[in-house]
């Protein structure tokens, strides 16, 4: 309607088409197209209307050849799936096709859709005739330039009687159809020599203001800019096409200036004000909970009674009975959710543009398993990223005045940047990439298809992650899992593989999210251990994508170790021979000593019987006479099972000393094989 209103204020004369369904594609009434007819009048245009299906393309082209005397443009109006937006397309272009070789002239504009480009959930149909049309778009350019038969393809998204029901107003209203007839007045003009292309977006050129008119050239004069791909999106889902434009669409609105020098003032045009935020504090927020809440958290991220160690954060009367590490997050979100962050100075944005890119958390003591904690909040910093802005928030939660842990989030405001702020922070905890080499440990878990469905209920409601039809809207084919679960599903991977699932052990982690897990997918979690720290990736395993990067957990030594790295690696040497103990003791055949040393000074001794049933280390001394005895610093130790020292080197240097059956040491290369995951 909007097009052919259009066309008629500049001059043109119009066969308005419409069947007159409904949004179904029943029924049939003559008074949608007459409505536009009388409006084109109304104003002195000219106009006759047509109600065949545009199936009868040869009735609608001849309704323009009696009312005109000639072929002007066409604009076939949806109807039914297949039979009207690809088929009946061909039919009106084909019964159009010789009149326009005939007057050596022709301008043809079909209208696809992005879930022709990217594909949408269940929207099979629609998408396979959307396509359609641009492959029979791109075929009609090419058989008619020799004719000035030019024929361009427009995916626009607009409001209409289809898109009523299921947008937004707000949106709607954004989205008129009126908003595309200037581009598609311009195609269609004599001047234009675009024929083959496919116009739905880079990075182009906004020509819409707040309360100001868009004319067509206006669209002519920024041609240029409107067709170049110079720093493109790189768009690959309908969601990420629809999130492009409601991020422009925001500032539309605002009445923002868009396109000025991002440089000429730190006060932005999207809103932001870093000097106004920055330092900023939100109201303090409380968080109670009990056990339950803990035991929840923890069902929430895979725990299973099935794994013993398990009980221990699922059991309340576990004499252990703890709260996983990672519920600190938990502990805090409330204070980033609950709608404070729109109401600071400098900080006017659009919390459905807010997605969650970072995050770290810092505990200084174990969580308790309840109580009523307090988290304060102050914006950090506010970063310019170009495409959005990046906004640090700093929690920390306190049991009366004693501080437990700390958060950091990091909040991506889509299409909220460009304001000339700085890109960095000093005060970012940064991502971290992993050592290039093959992990030292991965553990694989799948989640499960209520895995989203449990986690929600930990606190974050967003429906998002349990809503079809609103993670449809997203461009997800189903509710996707929270990033939040992943990390920690991760977490969980962590402290079971190098911490013995002790929480008192777990120092800090942090992540960046990358792209979303489905329930029931499997999470591949690759681990590389320096020192204390654990570097790790989490992928999803039937995909291979990467959902968390530059992720590490941070440890504590293990208690009563004095600081002792080696006690990490007789706790793997264990975990070894849990796995293969039988084999090992076939292999080897003998029980090895180990005293190792810290400051010259005697700090630990260590067992291993490879000799006895199936196998077993311990901390201590043998109850009996062991084969051989081995003497090290704690330092050297860690040098040599890492592969950085040779033992031999560090033997004939005196660094490792040896006691017994020396022959015997090579058969320690049995459990010492892979040095860097230990």
């Amino acid at each position: 309607v909007s097009y052919a209103l259009a066309f008629a204020e500049r001059g043109a004369s119009v066969v308005v088409n419409d069947l007159g369904g409904d949004i179904k594609g029943g029924g049939k009434s003559s008074a949608a197209a007459d409505k536009v007819v009388e409006e084109i009048k109304a104003k002195g245009g000219k106009a006759v209307a047509n109600y065949d299906s545009v199936e009868d393309g040869e009735k609608l082209i001849q309704t323009a050849l009696d009312a005109f005397g000639r072929i002007v443009s066409f604009f076939p109006i949806p109807d039914l799936i297949h039979r009207v937006h690809l088929r009946g397309s061909f039919l009106v272009t084909r019964a159009a096709w010789n009149h326009m070789k005939n007057q050596k002239y022709g301008r043809i504009i079909m209208t696809t859709s992005a879930a022709g480009i990217y594909g949408n959930f269940g929207q099979a149909n629609y998408s396979a005739a959307k396509l359609g049309l641009l492959g029979l778009a791109n075929t009609l350019a090419i058989e008619g330039g020799k004719y000035n038969i030019h024929c361009n393809t427009i995916a626009p998204v607009a409001g209409s009687r289809l898109t009523e029901t299921v947008m937004p107003p707000d949106l709607l209203e954004n989205l008129k159809s009126e908003y595309v007839a200037p581009l598609v007045l311009w195609l269609t003009h004599e001047d234009c020599r675009d024929n083959g292309s496919l116009f739905e977006r880079t990075k182009g050129a906004i020509m819409r203001h707040k309360n100001s008119h868009m004319s067509p050239e206006d669209v002519r004069d920024k041609w240029d800019k409107i067709c170049d791909f110079y720093d493109a999106d790189k768009i690959s889902t309908i969601g990420e096409s629809l999130q492009s434009l409601v991020s422009v669409l925001s500032q539309v609105e605002s009445g923002e200036e868009i396109g000025a020098n991002p440089t000429s003032s730190v006060a932005s045009a999207s809103g932001i004000n870093p000097e106004a935020a920055v330092g900023q504090k939100l109201p303090p927020s409380q968080f109670s909970y009990s056990h339950t809440q803990c035991i929840l958290y923890a069902l929430g991220v895979g725990m299973s009674t099935t794994d013993q160690d398990s009980l221990r954060f699922l059991y309340e009367n576990h004499e252990e009975f703890g709260c996983l590490p990672t519920f600190g997050v938990i502990i805090s979100q409330n204070a980033m959710m609950d709608g404070g962050l729109s109401s600071v100075p400098g900080l006017n944005i659009d919390l459905t543009r807010v997605l969650h890119g970072e995050q770290y958390l810092e505990l200084y003591k174990p969580l308790p398993t309840s109580g009523t904690l307090t988290s304060h909040t102050t914006i950090a910093d506010v970063l310019d990223k170009g495409s959005g802005a990046v906004i640090l928030l700093d929690v920390h939660a306190y049991n009366g005045d004693e501080l437990i842990c700390y958060n950091q989030y990091s909040i991506f405001v889509v299409g909220a940047g460009g304001f000339g702020g700085k890109r960095s922070s000093d005060k970012a905890r940064p991502p971290v990439p992993p050592p290039q080499r093959a992990p030292d440990a991965v553990v694989i878990e799948s989640t499960t298809r209520d895995q989203a469905a449990l986690y929600r209920l930990s606190g974050d409601w967003n429906p998002l992650h349990i809503d079809p039809s609103f993670a449809a809207m997203g461009g997800f084919k189903e509710p996707i899992l929270h990033g939040l679960c992943s990390f920690g599903f991760a977490a969980r991977h962590v402290l079971k593989r190098y911490a013995d699932n002790d929480p008192s052990r777990f120092k800090a982690i942090k992540v960046r999210f990358i792209k979303p897990v489905l329930p029931g997918q499997s999470l591949q979690t690759e681990m590389w251990k320096e020192g204390d720290r654990v570097h790790l990736q989490c992928k999803v395993k039937e995909t291979g994508a990467v959902v968390l990067s530059g992720a590490y957990v941070d440890l504590h030594p293990a208690s009563g170790t004095g600081g002792l790295q080696s006690e990490l690696v007789f706790a793997e040497i264990g975990r070894r021979i849990k796995d293969m103990g039988a084999e090992l003791v076939r292999k080897v055949n003998a029980v090895f000593g180990w005293e190792i040393t810290k400051d010259g000074q005697s700090a630990a001794q260590w067992t291993i019987d490879l000799r006895t049933g199936s196998g077993s280390v311990h901390k201590g001394p043998y109850s009996g006479k062991v084969d051989v005895t081995f003497t090290v610093s704690d330092e050297d130790f860690i040098q040599v099972v890492q592969g950085k020292l040779n033992p031999q080197q560090a033997f004939f240097s005196g660094k490792l000393k040896i006691r017994g059956n020396i022959m015997l040491s090579q058969k320690l290369e049995v459990i010492l094989k892979d040095p860097a995951k230990l």
